[in-house]
């Protein structure tokens, strides 16, 4: 009955002018990703700034230099901010100055997941989403050449952060007070945004409409008709009442029929079922961020067809050229690619006719979307249209991250083109490169960061706005110098003193068997210490800083302490072995970075082990006392007795720990389930596969971004393939 009602609602009885209202059919030179039109008017967007507090130490003047920037037209600009002193803060007040939809991206999702819940405090009657990679477990598709092994792509995904994505885009299409937090997942591909706008099932109360246009429309957006159980992308039937679960909100939607009329439209209480709000009108989007017009499969299909064709005959050539030098393994391998690459290329054709996707079908997004070869696929980017504000948080990070992602998977991918896995379409399948995340760049961009990279200064002709000046008129903290001889005795008194005043003490060195060693001979002395390492993971990680905090132990040795969560009010002394290694553990940015861990407490001290001093050291202790001094003159002209941060161990749990607060709201992860569009794994998946020289080129990107765990959990693979 259903697939005859289905059938029966192609043909509507009478036309309907406001379900299709905005977007005509897309040409494909008008589908080019980065030149979308405005999808909303651009009008100022109204930002409820909420804050127990008001602007202090330096937020009120950067505030106003910042926003006074762009008022004149400055398209780049740069917030020097230390350690402390409430650059979030300074951030909001610039988007509610600005007004503008915002995308604040930073370098991973922990670091996201603290930012998105600030920014929800600072503004709670907008749209502030989350927006990362939403897998809990990733192996990517491979092809590994010497061993003659297939491996086939599996995911774990995690329902909450699919959730999330799915309404930071619908919210982008639909209202211009939104702000996105972003991991650099958000320069993967994610498909058309035209095509999902357009998509979207839009009814008013008193419109004209068959129940089963409104079926049938639901079902084209990836929808499933479930009339037992209400989840998250179904909907279900009762005579002329439809409810639908959307895929990007927790409550669900309500429309109630007189005839073929919309006679209401609600939110209900999904478990309750009682009606919330009535509306006059509802968009409804899709259930996914890939989604296909019924009236382009076949196109789709023919156009996969064509390109299929050329690779069969490529490898045709190929073959016989191999036989004809007299290679037969590789002129059999031609053979075998050739079989596999048409027999799964057809199969997944049949499925996109029949259904509108198949697995892996973001290989196929180049076709999809009718772009030219070579061309970035569509991004959360394209989303925001063109007036936008983008904030790169930690950008000396953050930056050469993104300049990192392009390369990762290309081998991998080439591999499966060149051995019958894939279509060349598939290598389009990719994040966008560095000079393709410039071109997208909106009229305001602002970084964010303690230490601004050269990137960061190039484009602001070097000007930053400084923001040195605490709120809590905290002062940089004092350095001290001893020589590496004796450095345990020195390191041991100055432990003793820090936690007899009930302090804690972060220890940083430069291996991890170093780490190690010394954690083993502080425990042994009788001293409460752990060590944190690149194995922990996240959420792990988050336990050990919140035992550090409780008192659980008092010392915290690791190998790179510059990550994020490190807002440790109760560490008053960072001890930094080694000082004097040059290097990418121990240049001016690593050491300011870590200097910045005892800058939350009114006892806060650093003390170096060096012998030599480097030009790295000399910079980073000219630049500390340097903003000590600009802070003790602040604050006596202003009458500021400094007081260490204050933060309940209750507000920990929320503000170090968000992650785990968004990760455990999701239902169980769905192994196995496969993607829309490929988003990358924030912890990367891909070394068993890389060879050496991809390996390398991973550890010095990591370095360069400071990512030095990363760096050095990559050299030790390496050191591992060479022994």
């Amino acid at each position: 009955m259903y697939i005859l009602a289905m059938a029966r609602a192609r043909k509507s009885i009478r036309p309907d002018p406001y379900q299709r209202p905005f977007l005509e059919k897309l040409s494909p030179e008008q589908s080019k990703p980065g030149e979308l039109p405005q999808f909303l008017e651009a009008t100022r967007a109204n930002y409820d700034l909420h804050s127990a507090y008001g602007a202090a130490g330096d937020q009120p003047s950067a505030i106003q230099n910042l926003t006074e920037g762009f008022e004149r037209g400055e398209r780049f600009q740069c917030l020097l901010g230390v350690t402390g002193s409430g650059k979030t803060f300074t951030m909001a007040n610039v988007i509610k100055n600005v007004g503008k939809p915002t995308l604040v991206l930073t370098h991973n999702k922990t670091l996201a997941a603290q930012l998105y819940q600030e920014f929800k405090t600072f503004f709670p009657n907008n749209a502030v989403e989350y927006f990362v990679s939403y897998y809990d477990y990733y192996q990517p598709e491979a092809y590994i050449v010497h061993t003659d092994t297939y491996i086939e792509k599996d995911a774990a995904i995690n329902d909450e952060i699919d959730k999330l994505r799915l309404r930071a885009t619908s919210n982008l299409l639909t209202r211009r007070d939104t702000i996105i937090v972003a991991s650099v997942s958000c320069i993967y591909g994610l498909g058309s945004p035209r095509e999902y706008f357009d998509l979207m099932v839009r009814l008013k109360v008193g419109q004209g409409i068959e129940r089963d246009t409104i079926l049938m429309q639901l079902v084209h957006i990836q929808y499933q008709r479930n009339d037992f159980a209400l989840e998250r992308g179904s909907f279900r039937v009762r005579g002329d009442v439809i409810e639908v679960y959307p895929s990007y909100d927790d409550v669900g939607i309500r429309i109630e029929l007189f005839g073929d009329e919309v006679d209401r439209i609600c939110r209900f209480d999904l478990i309750t079922g009682e009606a919330k709000e009535s509306l006059p009108d509802i968009r409804i989007a899709p259930a996914r961020h890939f989604v296909t017009r019924e009236d382009t499969r076949e196109r789709i299909a023919q156009d996969i067809q064509l390109e299929l064709n050329e690779r069969l005959e490529q490898l045709t050539k190929e073959e016989a050229s191999f036989r004809k030098s007299g290679n037969t393994s590789e002129a059999d391998a031609r053979v075998l690619a050739r079989a596999r690459l048409e027999s799964r290329t057809k199969y997944d054709m049949e499925m996109i006719r029949a259904t509108g996707i198949c697995s892996g079908i973001e290989n196929y997004s180049r076709i999809v979307e009718q772009r030219m070869p070579g061309t970035r696929p569509f991004t959360l980017l394209d989303y925001f249209g063109e007036d936008w504000l983008l904030m790169i948080d930690e950008s000396h990070v953050s930056v050469p991250q993104i300049g990192g992602m392009s390369e990762g998977d290309k081998s991998r991918k080439t591999n499966l083109v060149q051995y019958g896995f894939r279509l060349p379409c598939a290598l389009d399948n990719r994040p966008m490169n560095f000079d393709e995340f410039e071109a997208i760049y909106p009229q305001q961009v602002l970084f964010v960061s303690a230490t601004p990279g050269e990137y960061e200064l190039e484009k602001t002709g070097g000007a930053v706005v400084e923001q040195i000046n605490r709120p809590t008129g905290l002062l940089d903290p004092k350095i001290e110098m001893y020589p590496v001889q004796g450095q345990m005795d020195v390191l041991l008194k100055r432990i003793s003193e820090v936690t007899a005043r009930g302090e804690r003490v972060l220890v940083t060195t430069l291996t991890k068997k170093m780490a190690q060693d010394l954690t083993d001979f502080l425990i042994s002395v009788n001293v409460k210490a752990r060590y944190l390492h690149s194995e922990i993971k996240t959420l792990e990680r988050h336990k050990l800083l919140r035992g550090l905090r409780k008192g659980d132990f008092d010392v915290l040795v690791g190998i790179n302490l510059l990550r994020e969560g490190l807002d440790l009010p109760e560490v008053s002394l960072v001890a930094i072995l080694d000082a004097d290694k040059e290097g990418f553990l121990r240049n001016y940015r690593s050491l300011i970075q870590t200097m910045g861990r005892a800058s939350r407490n009114v006892n806060g001290t650093v003390i170096l082990f060096a012998d030599v001093m480097t030009e790295s050291l000399d910079k980073a202790l000219a630049e500390t006392r340097r903003r000590r001094e600009v802070q003790e003159t602040f604050n006596a002209e202003h009458g500021i007795v400094p007081k260490s941060v204050s933060r309940k161990l209750e507000d920990d749990l929320e503000m170090v720990d968000p992650l785990g607060e968004i990760m455990g709201k999701g239902k169980k992860p769905k192994k196995g389930k496969k993607s829309e569009f490929s988003g990358p794994p924030e912890a990367d998946d891909l070394d068993e596969c890389a060879t050496l020289e991809e390996l390398e080129a991973k550890m010095k990107a990591a370095a360069a971004r400071l990512d030095f765990e990363e760096a050095a959990r990559l050299r030790d693979i390496i050191r591992d393939r060479k022994d």
